[in-house]
């Protein structure tokens, strides 16, 4: 593949309008190369809730200059109700949503500078919805790059997973709130700021009341969900992730779907785009996203046909860290991902994990996992390679049914969704349980290597839940997320299976153990077979991001308490980006999350989550400030939510709202 470039002049629109249909004003930044109307150029649109003017500023300013010295306008637009934009949000990659983003490509392609041609990119809301608006078929969008997203919104997002609730769905929830409750820039809006401000405030939703109401995987879910016709999906995807962040099942569940319309690349980074993200090693994102708009929107030859469907970092046996600057690994490309071999493991007569054994145990085992079981796990949603990774597993462990391997004398190397099939039994009618395949180091340290969760009820799909029946065996399958990775000769395979992973996960309003028949028990690790050993090149600059005017420093912190006068295990979360002003436009803005879940190790109703956002923005006599909670707690019965969002401008309170609701439990 060749990663065509130059050095062509280009200009920042810093805002421009986009005016729709119905005579909503759009607010674009737009990197347009030089003479773009004399020799039109292809364009990028990236379209995101997350306001151009501060939030994503950074990561823009790293990638749209680069594009633009390459002849390839970049197009970042602030989705309605967010940043400069005119009116409210109304929801998660909605109807409308998606209708607004076929508008804008629709203009790029009617634009004197445009040659006609567009893609679509983006990293989380825009690498879910760039697919989605593919799906619709706008006649200009020519191909999409798609970076941590999801082809299954109910299952492999921030909101349920194999029908268990995730705490993330809260946080996320609370971040929408603060975000979306934040004011438009006065010096680009100008004297209208203040009215569009208030009535954003007033109008926005909290998405969470709608989320619960969708406990299953209904037509709220298909909505948005390629998978649902991959055969009707009509452009070429680049699709990327990495092992460290929550979606990291994407290119492999894109690639089996999409076949040959699609590109996978797995790395080993957290949720960020790969050219500055943690772990390293990381990629020259920008010479490879060159490369596929060159080939798809301008018609060159730059070889991106023949980039193997699935390239893929396979890491060796990392060790936890409180920072994991680097991790060690290769870099493997896989010609032929239908063909690949499978290993199978079971619980041997002697109680260990064994490869194909000749006599399986014969033994059942009882597990009731403390609720707080899962503290190690790190957050579903990472974007630093510190405690938002997995750490040490031993102290999960011990609340967790363990089966392992004698050291290996063989590496054993993974690629794929492992697989785990058993039989179990509940006194209950709802469980759920947690499954981990982990690395055993020589000197007893364990690594996580995947995991995977599932609500019982449903165990048969994710539709039409159904009760366990109560004291009787019932076979179930575990998927596990994907994973790259070698265990190494001396180390161990470890299967831990609990019936809590709290906080990634929710407890069910029950908590009756399972027992596992250790006979029936089966893991299929999806080996690594025929590859090659490729290069995939770093960039060229180490520092991508520009630099802004530190006011005041940020500061992280995670943390996890066990009361033991009131039994009571919290895990608190601050996240604070510091006060930062951005040189160019002399906007000051801080985010701070104050976020903390509770619960009673041996009762499920005792769970509790909040979550707070406080956003500042400033400018030399200007000042304003949104503060916006989110809570969630429970009964046997219900789900209880409710939120508040408080607004100030300088000093003085200029709005306040509350939200609360009672959404009934859905087998969850």
């Amino acid at each position: 593949m060749k990663s065509p470039s130059s050095s062509r002049p280009f200009t920042v629109i810093e805002n421009d309008w986009i005016t729709l249909a119905d005579g909503t004003r759009l607010a674009a930044r737009i990197w347009m190369p030089d003479g773009a109307e004399a020799d039109p150029v292809p364009a990028v649109l990236e379209f995101l809730p997350y306001r151009k003017r501060d939030g994503t500023s950074p990561r823009d300013e790293s990638t749209y200059p680069v594009f633009a010295s390459a002849g390839i306008a970049g197009v970042r637009v602030d989705i309605r109700g967010s940043g400069e934009s005119d009116g409210v949000i109304d929801g998660e990659y909605t109807p409308r949503e998606l209708s607004d983003a076929c508008e804008i490509i629709d203009w790029i392609a009617r634009q004197p500078w445009s040659n006609g041609s567009v893609g679509m990119m983006g990293i989380s809301w825009g690498g879910f919805n760039c697919l989605q608006v593919a799906a619709l078929k706008p006649p200009a969008l020519k191909a999409v790059i798609s970076i941590a997203s999801t082809v299954d919104r109910y299952n492999d997002d921030i909101h349920y997973k194999n029908g268990c609730h995730l705490s993330a769905q809260l946080s996320w929830a609370a971040t929408m709130l603060g975000y979306q409750s934040r004011s438009p820039d006065p010096e680009l809006v100008g004297e209208r700021w203040r009215e569009m401000w208030l009535e954003r405030l007033e109008g926005e939703p909290f998405f969470l009341e709608e989320w619960l109401s969708h406990q299953r995987r209904d037509g709220f879910w298909k909505h948005g969900s390629i998978c649902e016709d991959f055969d009707g999906f009509p452009v070429p995807a680049l699709v990327i992730a990495g092992w460290a962040d929550g979606y990291r099942n994407t290119p492999v569940k894109a690639l089996e779907g999409l076949g040959d319309r699609a590109r996978a690349l797995i790395g080993h980074w957290v949720h960020k785009y790969p050219h500055f993200a943690w772990p390293k090693p990381r990629m020259d994102f920008h010479a490879e996203a060159i490369a596929w708009w060159k080939r798809w929107l301008s018609g060159e030859e730059t070889g991106v046909e023949a980039l193997p469907p699935m390239r893929a970092y396979i890491l060796d046996g990392p060790k936890p860290a409180l920072r994991r600057n680097a991790d060690p690994g290769i870099w493997v490309a896989v010609k032929d991902w239908s063909d690949r071999p499978t290993a199978t493991f079971a619980v041997a007569a002697d109680g260990r994990l064994a490869r194909d054994p000749a006599d399986r145990a014969k033994a059942r085992a009882f597990i009731r996992s403390p609720l707080d079981t899962g503290t190690m796990s790190g957050e579903y949603f990472t974007l630093k390679p510190d405690a938002e990774m997995a750490l040490d597993q031993r102290g999960d462990d011990a609340g967790s049914l363990v089966y392992e391997t004698a050291p290996l004398t063989d590496a054993v190397t993974v690629l794929g969704m492992p697989d785990l099939d058993l039989v179990l039994a509940c006194t209950a009618e709802r469980a759920n349980i947690a499954v981990r395949l982990v690395d055993i180091h020589p000197d007893g340290t364990a690594t996580r290597v995947a995991f995977g969760v599932l609500n019982l009820t449903h165990r048969n799909g994710n539709e039409t839940p159904e009760p366990l029946p109560p004291g009787k065996d019932v076979p179930v399958r575990v998927t596990l997320d994907a994973c790259g990775y070698r265990f190494a000769p001396g180390h161990r395979i470890r299967l831990s299976i609990s019936t809590s992973y709290w906080p990634i996960i929710l407890p069910q309003p029950e908590d009756p153990g399972l027992t596992i028949d250790a006979g029936w028990l089966t893991l299929s690790l999806p080996l690594l077979g025929a590859h090659e050993h490729i290069t995939v090149p770093e960039p060229e600059n180490p520092n991508p991001l520009p630099t802004y005017i530190e006011h005041a420093p940020g500061r992280t912190s995670r943390r996890v308490e066990r009361d033991l006068t009131t039994g009571l295990t919290h895990y608190r979360i601050l996240e604070d980006t510091g006060l930062f002003e951005h040189p160019g436009t002399g906007l000051s803005t801080r985010e701070v999350r104050e976020e903390t879940w509770s619960i009673d190790p041996a009762n499920p109703l005792s769970m509790t989550g909040t979550s707070t956002w406080t956003c500042e923005a400033s400018r030399p006599g200007w000042q304003v400030r949104t503060v916006a909670t989110a809570r969630l707690a429970c009964t046997a019965t219900d789900w209880l939510t409710s939120a508040d969002v408080t607004a100030f401008e300088g000093e003085t309170q200029v709005f306040e709202k509350h939200f609360e609701k009672v959404i009934a439990r859905d087998f969850m």
